[in-house]
């Protein structure tokens, strides 16, 4: 049964209503950024509290995700996308009145299951509305743009709602959108399923659910406690031990919940990796420059979000010239450029110091937001044409996964290892208390914090050490980043060679696989 695709004039409603769904959840990945300092000295959680709230609702994102994206196939694509956006208003506002951190990390990781619902079903109804490839590659263009120009504009709304309310308002304005966005998806978006769906698989859904969680959990203690730590060796064993289980029981399968198989073509594999890779170094620097414009240079939560715009700018730009950059370049060209383009433009930031340059900020920003998003778009278009438009759910389960996993990751690792070289650097300031000294070895927030219960010169000086170890940290961060991006653009380079526009073959479905049953919403 061939689907009852929707108009011209249709499909790009469609997108519309789509990249709105979009937008209040990216946007949640990043609006905390600026809104860490209010929220940390309202709640006064740990550093390690604090790492959890920001990064545990991507952490928990990512796992869901193959399972949501084999339930949209089952039961509608429509129906899990919107009773998402349910999940994830009223966590929203459970957020929004939390009175404790272990209240936020809870109604933080609610907001993910919500956010594990909506995005892979929004891209697996892009993927089943445009079916011509340069229409697609425009569409995915628009949605790969929302989703990074959700990411880069997080920062502006959580500066401009704490600077005139409270933190609690960067959650609570998800309520007012999600009862918009609700209804009108309820009457625009065409529901799609496939009539004979991959057999649910219980045991595939848990392991590689434990295995993602396990892997981002293991990294994060990881870098902070170091990998020779026997939990973290454990935690690591045990979800690659879940992950190498799945993929086996994948395999061996006739009809598997989710086609490994897609990874034997090195294309496919690559693209995906630049998805994880470039959504790491993206969301975890929005974070750490959102906190070095407030901490380290002391501007206010607006001002902050306003030398973050190039960023978001850029992004929004990439992802509208990317279809046509892609079709004049070919995928090679396009996210390998684009990834060196990103690494390049980091060097210039290893020179950020304590005065404020509005230049050396946005010359770069503009170049990462550039550069990211258009590899992005390219990579997108090699993942999802990967598969027929009925098994859309397979490509993006992992698609998302990508996303999400590596922003999360970004969060957590990076923000791990910046944190253990502050904590290395910021030594011993003479003058300052036991107490005083180990909350202000937890974070730069925390130095801030206490200074006001210290002598006027015990506390500059501990401003200034905490300072000076957060940009160590910085910089070591940004080291790592330019070497996973080069790294990663090398790899694009040699593996894309002579492929201007892969096409990855999956396994073959089944006839009756291929038939969609499309019930356009009256």
């Amino acid at each position: 049964m061939s689907p009852r695709l929707p108009a011209a004039a249709g499909r790009w409603t469609v997108l519309a209503v789509i990249c709105a769904a979009v937008l209040v959840v990216v946007i949640d990945v990043t609006v905390l950024h600026v809104a860490a300092p209010a929220m940390t000295e309202d709640l006064k959680p740990s550093a390690v509290a604090l790492l959890w709230i920001i990064d545990v609702y991507p952490l928990v994102v990512a796992p869901l995700l193959v399972a949501s994206g084999a339930l949209g196939d089952r039961f509608g694509r429509k129906r899990i996308l919107l009773g998402g956006l349910v999940v994830f208003g009223a966590a929203s506002a459970l957020a929004a009145a939390a009175w404790s951190p272990a209240v936020l990390i809870a109604a933080r990781a609610v907001m993910g299951v919500g956010g594990a619902m909506i995005l892979p079903s929004t891209m697996s109804i892009v993927r089943n509305a445009f079916e011509d490839r340069d229409e697609r590659r425009t569409a995915v263009g628009i949605w790969s743009a929302t989703m990074a120009g959700g990411a880069a504009i997080g920062p502006l709304v959580g500066g401009f709602l704490v600077e005139h309310w409270w933190w609690g308002a960067v959650f609570l304005i998800n309520v007012p959108v999600v009862l918009i966005v609700l209804p009108l998806g309820l009457k625009l978006l065409p529901e799609s399923k496939a009539l004979v769906p991959p057999p649910w698989d219980t045991p595939s859904v848990v392991l590689v659910g434990a295995g993602i969680l396990g892997f981002a959990f293991g990294l994060k203690q990881g870098a902070r406690h170091g990998f020779a730590d026997p939990l973290v060796i454990g935690v690591l064993v045990a979800a690659l031990v879940a992950l190498t289980v799945f993929t086996r029981r994948q395999l061996a399968r006739s009809e598997p919940l989710l086609d490994m198989r897609l990874f034997a073509d090195r294309a496919f594999t690559v693209a995906t990796g630049c998805v994880l890779l470039s959504m790491f170094g993206l969301v975890g620097l929005e974070l750490f420059f959102a906190q070095y414009l407030q901490l380290v240079l002391g501007l206010e939560p607006l001002a902050a979000s306003v030398r973050l715009l190039p960023l978001m700018i850029a992004s929004l730009a990439g992802g509208l010239l990317a279809a046509p950059v892609l079709r004049r370049l070919g995928t090679r060209t396009t996210i390998t450029g684009g990834l060196a383009l990103t690494t390049v433009a980091l060097v210039p930031l290893l020179a950020l110091g304590l005065d404020d340059r509005v230049l050396l900020l946005s010359i770069p920003f503009v170049a990462i937001g550039l550069g990211l998003e258009i590899a992005l778009v390219a990579a997108n278009d090699v993942i999802i044409s990967a598969v027929p438009a009925e098994r859309a759910g397979n490509a993006a389960a992992i698609e998302e996964t990508a996303y999400e996993l590596g922003g999360g990751l970004g969060v957590a690792l990076l923000g791990s290892i910046l944190a253990a070289v502050y904590t290395d650097a910021i030594g011993v300031v003479p003058g300052v208390g036991s107490s005083a000294q180990s909350a202000a070895d937890e974070s730069l927030g925390r130095a801030v914090e206490v200074v006001g219960s210290l002598p006027a010169a015990a506390g500059d000086a501990l401003v200034a050490a905490a300072r000076d170890a957060f940009l160590s940290g910085l910089h070591v961060v940004l080291i790592v980043s330019i070497a996973l991006l080069a790294v990663s653009a090398l790899l694009a380079a040699l593996v894309l060679r002579g492929r201007s526009a892969p096409a990855p073959t999956p396994t073959p479905v089944r006839r009756e696989d291929r038939k969609i049953a499309v019930v356009e919403q009256q």
